[in-house]
């Protein structure tokens, strides 16, 4: 069975991670969506409402399981015996920084990275310019799935 995690911390889930997840979900056998745990990250949503929205917008895509894990995304791929990693990439700076990691990655463990262009309607999409749009009274609608839009007008609506 070939297997592939997609990590993030998703906080919330975009599109943009959407159509990443949904296409490598029509090349592997299972796409693993983690969360990862960054205690030093201060988040809008918690790991369990993350985990609750990511199943519930990939619910279609039948090959699409979620979890969340603590510690380094390697260490991850080596305990499910997962030997791919697929990260999406928007611009020459998402290129340079990710890189870095693969490689590192692949130093540490085995574990190949694989770079899939984000979709140019995505390519400007981050969680943070989401939360920011949205806290200022702006529209995301069609930017994020309708469950998150939702989640977030209400989360930020007195913030």
């Amino acid at each position: 069975m070939r297997r592939v995690v997609c990590p993030g911390s998703f906080d919330p889930v975009t599109n943009g991670h959407l159509d990443i997840i949904g296409r490598a979900s029509r090349l592997y056998d299972e796409v693993v969506v983690m969360v990862s745990i960054n205690l030093a990250k201060k988040s809008l949503f918690t790991v369990e409402e993350r985990l609750d929205l990511i199943r519930e917008v990939t619910r279609d895509l039948g090959n699409v399981k979620v979890d969340s894990f603590r510690g380094l995304t390697v260490d991850y791929c080596k305990q499910h015996d997962i030997p791919v990693i697929v990260r999406g990439l928007r611009a020459v700076t998402d290129y340079d920084y990710e890189l870095q990691i693969a490689q590192m990655n692949h130093r540490m463990s085995g574990v190949e990275t694989l770079f899939m262009a984000t979709n140019p309607l995505y390519a400007f999409l981050s969680s943070s310019l989401m939360k920011e749009v949205v806290q200022w009274g702006g529209d995301v609608t069609g930017l994020v799935p309708a469950l998150v839009h939702d989640r977030l007008i209400e989360r930020l609506k007195d913030a």
